[in-house]
């Protein structure tokens, strides 16, 4: 949890510093796109050289005393990209102002392209030349913090793909469409569960599917180099070239080709693809139906042609080209507008015929506000050319529109936990239930894991915090600093009140949380036993549940005694004039006060998460009791193609489900609702903020 809250705050960060940059300077989003994911990807490749670098050194040969050279192959066989020298970010970075940096940025991104052909003329170059000398100064510290040191893991590809995810909210390249939500492409790639062949993505974009298929065969332990092949087809020239940078900075490639998929198929993949991928334009009614009725990718014929000869929607194309891509064993998962799981008219006919293949396996419902380019909900289907038997007249309906947390005031997405658990439904259909009974089972563990969490976290590099005893120390040390103050004072005088509540909390305080430390001691010795069926670990759920309760009371009672011991010093500084009085140590106690306030954030936040993953193991245990597939009102039903006929060929999971029973919102927290609608200001007060500078430098520019 700290590792990942880490990683967040460097992504903002770095996002910020590098946002600000251009916000200050003269550069459109467009102009700045690429020349700062060039840098991105520069910096990231170095990340990975660095990584393996010392491990490949140490088993080189030598001969006469002296080691062999670093050669290309070297890092080849581990997922980096060789560098030389004049590519290294540290060199980059350590160039006087008197150089030329964007010679040197441009010599380091020719010297990886001349040793890796699938690089060859796509990394930013000439775009460089286009920014100031003091502008890529400042990018490529930005961009080189010493925090990115100390962290381990994919933290430049996970980087590579925020900075995707931003610009693509900013609409800088081609309207933003180049980019899939990561939490979506996550959920396709783990439902299709890639594991070898052919890997096509027909509008491939900037890679997304790519990168998590091959995520997907690391998490098997195995190296996606040695399992995938990446066929992709992309019309815009840019995002080709963003697509194949994706594809190196997580150390893979890809044979992306320019096309227009409605009318070009130069992979010639027809019956070919193992899995298909992807997330195609919505509802487009500009294709030609004269050039694409004869289409050996339309097995089920044009869906409907308008008075203008055009394909009313291109919604069924694309469907029917995915469905055509796949080998008979082969299965696919996109993205598809919700309105064509329920179109009338050729599109329904289209539809009735793939149902009755056998081959839809699955579709989810997703709400609106997924997407950084349009608003509108959207579906996954997935397609099967090899379903079980007993499925191949059933289709797996789950309706995913209740499930999502909030990222910004307008974006949504899904945890990685809520992606698990809707995977965790799949997998019930699939028959795995051991792979379920493995994720409740995690959960539990990660309670525990947490809870010990609040007493002590060692990091990666070996440091230790200790949230709640820190907290608890910084409360202590600012109660003591205010003291000196507090007791020149006489009883009866305004902070009575307050002092006295917060001397009565504390001792409750301490003792509660010596009664979580207990009873986490306990429930991991009880672990020791732990068994993983189906049973124990409803139990086990059970048994949890006080754990999730004492941590939610404790963040409250946090909160509670911080508010107090704030409180008390506004009194003293507003009522009794604090500030005038020599035993008043000002300087101290703002000191004292950020550093309870930075200390009560970290225990709250990991306080949280025991109650987080308590919370996501009941919401398994309570909708699939028995571990099993069953319906559940408003979320998940195995539909009949009986019953999808007798629905118009409806494909519209909601129509099916029906609506799940309103919930009490147990977890409805006053404090924490008013600090979202602050969150939600401040993001409005930045959109005027942006808006109003575009408008002065619009005017500027105007000569107004």
């Amino acid at each position: 949890m700290a590792q990942l809250e880490h990683i967040e705050a460097i992504e903002r960060r770095l996002w910020g510093a590098a946002d600000t940059l251009r916000a200050n300077s003269n550069y459109a989003s467009n102009e700045y796109f690429l020349p700062v994911m060039g840098l991105v990807f520069l910096r990231h490749a170095y990340s990975r050289f660095l990584a393996v670098k010392d491990k490949i050194e140490a088993n080189l040969p030598t001969r006469g005393g002296k080691m062999r050279a670093l050669a290309k192959e070297d890092f080849s066989q581990k997922s980096s990209i060789f560098l030389q020298p004049k590519a290294q970010f540290d060199q980059l970075v350590a160039l006087p102002d008197s150089a030329d940096r964007a010679k040197a940025i441009i010599q380091a991104m020719e010297s990886i392209e001349a040793d890796y052909d699938n690089l060859r003329g796509i990394l930013p170059k000439s775009e460089y030349q286009e920014l100031d000398n003091d502008v890529l100064g400042q990018l490529l510290r930005t961009l080189n913090p010493d925090v990115l040191k100390k962290v381990s893991g994919d933290v430049f590809g996970r980087i590579y793909e925020y900075f995707l995810t931003q610009f693509a909210d900013q609409k800088a390249h081609d309207g933003g469409e180049f980019f899939t939500p990561i939490s979506l492409v996550s959920l396709i790639a783990h439902v299709l569960d890639p594991d070898h062949g052919t890997v096509l993505d027909p509008a491939c974009g900037s890679g997304g599917m790519f990168v998590q298929s091959a995520r997907i065969v690391e998490e098997h332990g195995q190296r996606p180099a040695e399992r995938l092949t990446f066929r992709g087809l992309e019309k815009n020239a840019t995002t080709i070239r963003l697509a194949k940078m994706n594809l190196a900075v997580h150390g893979l490639e890809g044979d992306i080709q320019k096309a227009i998929t409605y009318y070009e198929d130069p992979h010639e993949l027809v019956g070919k693809s193992d899995f298909v991928m992807a997330n195609p334009p919505f509802n487009v009614d500009e294709i030609d139906a004269d050039k694409v009725k004869t289409d050996p990718r339309l097995p089920f014929g044009l869906p409907g042609v308008n008075k203008k000869g055009k394909v009313s929607n291109g919604n069924y194309v694309w469907i029917s080209y995915f469905y055509s891509y796949l080998s008979e064993r082969g299965r696919a998962g996109f993205v598809m507008s919700s309105q064509a799981s329920s179109a009338g008219g050729g599109e329904a006919k289209v539809r009735q015929k793939l149902v009755e293949s056998g081959d839809v396996d699955v579709m989810v419902a997703i709400r609106s506000n997924f997407f950084y380019t349009r608003t509108v909900p959207c579906e996954l289907w997935f397609l099967n050319r090899d379903k079980p038997e007993a499925h191949r007249d059933k289709v797996l309906m789950i309706d995913a529109r209740n499930v999502y947390r909030k990222v910004t005031r307008k974006i949504y997405d899904f945890s990685p936990e809520q992606r698990q658990n809707l995977l965790a439904i799949v997998w019930l259909y699939r028959g795995q239930t051991d792979r379920y009974l493995e994720l409740v089972s995690g959960y539990c563990r990660r309670v525990l894991d947490e809870g010990a969490g609040c007493f002590k976290i060692k990091d990666e590099n070996g440091d230790i915090t200790r949230p709640l005893p820190d907290f608890a120390v910084a409360l202590k040390t600012l109660i003591d600093a205010i003291q000196p103050f507090t007791v020149t004072l006489p009883e009866d005088a305004a902070h009575a009140e307050v002092q006295a509540e917060l001397t009565e909390a504390l001792p409750v305080f301490r003792a509660d949380v010596a009664g979580f430390q207990k009873a986490l001691a306990e429930q991991e010795g009880a672990w020791k036993a732990q068994k993983t069926t189906n049973g124990a670990l409803k139990k086990e759920v059970d048994r949890l549940a006080p754990l999730a309760e004492t941590s939610r009371n404790l963040v409250k009672q946090i909160d509670l005694l911080y508010k107090l011991a704030t409180g008390l010093i506004e009194t003293c500084e507003k009522t009794l004039g604090a500030k005038k009085s020599d035993a008043w140590n000002n300087r101290d106690i703002t000191r004292t006060r950020k550093a309870a306030d930075g200390a009560r954030h970290l225990a709250v936040a990991q306080l949280k998460q025991v109650r987080y993953f308590w919370k996501q193991a009941r919401w398994l245990t309570e909708r699939f009791p028995e571990a099993k597939l069953c319906d559940v009102a408003g979320l998940v039903k195995l539909v009949d193609v009986k019953e999808i006929e007798a629905n118009d060929w409806s494909l519209t999971p909601g129509r099916y489900v029906g609506v799940a029973p309103e919930e009490e919102d147990e977890n409805f927290d006053f404090e924490e609702t008013l600090r979202e609608i602050h969150v939600e200001l401040e993001d409005l007060n930045a959109e005027a903020v942006k808006l109003a500078a575009t408008i002065k430098r619009n005017f500027e520019e105007l000569g107004v």
